[in-house]
């Protein structure tokens, strides 16, 4: 990595933002490698596009929603969901699809997608920072490409056919030895520069999903749809044994669970909380199936107010990060067979409610 982005500092290839060490750097000449995209035939046959938020993919971006594709972002280090659904307004003009597919458009036009709609991904187009003919990556080493491949294999929003390629500048096309490579690692099926198209022909396989025994208890809090997918795949019968909680790990502990922070003294009630709604609770449906479900999520809140008869439910949480979190790990909870809504309430303050603490006996 080092060596690529001192090369590309050091020979002027770089291009805005720089300096590019520690990033998916953006190169001169990166939407001319995008135009190529449009030979693709993964391309033109799918109707869904993921593409990473990086710099040089902007004109991926923009291809994308000028012929009228849904493009599919990943959320920002994936604190909030998966994806966000770039909306351009009505009537957009190509300037305005232009804006769209910068950094400020995808935050100020996308929108969440939750996890149970139906996606079906043909292409995914993922930055790299190095890349052999082989097909085989690397990124800036955070892992984040990585780990959304496998999150979309678990949601099903991919399949062995999905195309996936990069976007690099010519000297970032480099000999990468395949014993720098784990199971967990994506490969490419094409690779897109200023002055080619490489296909790659990649063997190795694809991650097949989460790779549970190498995800930590720190991961789950930074990344809090993992604990949605992970409860989603406990209850399919999965093994979904953590890092943490292998017998061989030295420091387990176990998780720390959403809000608990905020329960330190039932005399002390929690200040500035922010309460998150959840409704489409099914018929019949006991405050304790509910609080057990919540509690596999790690999402137990410092107090609910429970409303069964209404068919919703209010979360006190300790403060906003708290509840957006919680938000993240509940999206797409299913109940009895019904999708539980699940958002930040509009109404903070409730009056003459019955509030039951997370720790009272049923």
């Amino acid at each position: 990595r080092e060596k690529i982005w001192d090369y590309m500092e050091v020979n002027n290839l770089a291009d805005f933002p720089r300096p590019v060490h520690h990033r998916i750097p953006n190169f001169k000449g990166s939407h001319q490698a995008c135009c190529s995209v449009k030979e693709l035939d993964a391309f033109d046959r799918t109707r869904e596009v993921k593409v990473d938020p990086d710099k040089p993919l902007e004109g991926i971006r923009l291809a994308a929603l000028q012929a009228r594709k849904t493009l599919l972002v990943p959320t920002p280090r994936l604190r909030t969901g998966l994806f966000n659904k770039i909306v351009p307004p009505p009537g957009a003009t190509k300037e305005v699809l232009r804006k769209c597919a910068t950094s400020q458009g995808v935050s100020n036009y996308s929108v969440p997608v939750g996890l149970d709609a139906k996606m079906q991904v043909d292409l995914v187009v993922v930055g790299s920072v190095a890349v052999s003919e082989k097909g085989w990556r690397i990124g800036k080493g955070e892992g984040y490409a990585d780990m959304e491949y496998a999150m979309m294999v678990a949601t099903g929003a991919v399949r062995e056919d999905t195309v996936v390629a990069t976007v690099v500048h010519d000297c970032q096309v480099v000999d990468i030895a395949e014993e720098l490579l784990e199971d967990h690692d994506l490969t490419v099926d094409y690779i897109l520069t200023p002055t080619r198209m490489i296909k790659t022909s990649c063997k190795r396989p694809k991650p097949q999903g989460i790779i549970w025994h190498k995800i930590s208890y720190e991961m789950m809090e930074k990344i809090p749809i993992l604990k949605n997918l992970r409860y989603r795949e406990k209850q399919a019968g999965k093994d979904v044994t953590l890092k943490d909680e292998l017998p061989d790990f030295p420091y387990a502990r176990k998780p720390r669970d959403v809000g608990t922070d905020s329960l330190r003294a039932k005399s002390d009630p929690p200040k500035a909380l922010t309460t998150v709604y959840v409704g489409n609770i099914p018929e019949g449906t006991r405050v304790s199936e509910f609080k057990s479900t919540i509690r596999e999520l790690s999402a137990t809140p410092a107090r609910i107010v429970w409303q069964g008869a209404q068919h919703r439910a209010f979360l006190d949480y300790k403060d906003k990060a708290t509840a957006d979190s919680a938000v993240s790990s509940l999206q797409g909870l299913s109940l009895g067979g019904n999708s539980l809504r699940v958002e930040l309430a509009k109404n903070q303050r409730r009056k003459g409610q019955v509030e039951m603490h997370r720790n009272k006996s049923e």
